[in-house]
Formats: structure tokens, sequence, C-alpha cells
């Protein structure tokens, strides 16, 4: 994956964008290498407040956001303000 192409979004921006459903990993040892890098980052967002990147796609486009997770459910990973990504629309994550 080619993370030059991907735009680069303040979180501000993401309640605005639509998500499909579809995963965008195809292998399942990414899916299970994101959840783990998620958890990790959710640990750092809160103890340390580590901002992170995540690069992800909508309907339209890649980005790439540098928050903090403030959360993680089983669909979707939770940042400030209530803004949130759905994982499946994830395709890595930059500590």
């Amino acid at each position: 994956m080619n993370t030059a192409t991907f735009e680069k979004i303040e979180k501000e921006m993401i309640s605005g964008l639509k998500f499909p459903d579809a995963e965008v990993l195809s292998d399942n040892d990414a899916i299970k290498e994101r959840l783990s890098e998620l958890n990790r980052a959710l640990t750092l967002g809160n103890l340390e407040q580590t901002k992170i990147k995540i690069f992800f796609e909508d309907e339209k486009n890649c980005y790439v956001v540098e928050t903090t997770v403030w959360g993680v459910t089983d669909k979707r990973v939770i940042l400030k303000q209530g803004t949130v990504i759905p994982i499946t629309r994830i395709h890595r994550i930059k500590i």
C-alpha cells in the first residue's frame, strides 16, 4: 500500500464523509494486525494522549488523519468530539 496517495484530512471533516460497509483489507492477518494496532493506539491515546496516523478510505477517496484514539468498539474507532471511522474502512494505523 502506497500511503503517499492518501490525502490529509482534519478530524473535524470526517463526520461529513460517507463510508460503505465493504472491508478494505482482504488478508486475514492484516485485519488482525489492524485490530492489534488500534488497541495499542487506544492505550497510548488514553494514557499519554499520543497522536497516531489513521489511513482510511471513504466512498470516494483515501485519507490520513493524525489524531488521538479515544475509543474502539467492535465496529468503530472513536476520536475526539464523537467522530467515528468504521474499522472496516481503515487500511493502516501508524504509531
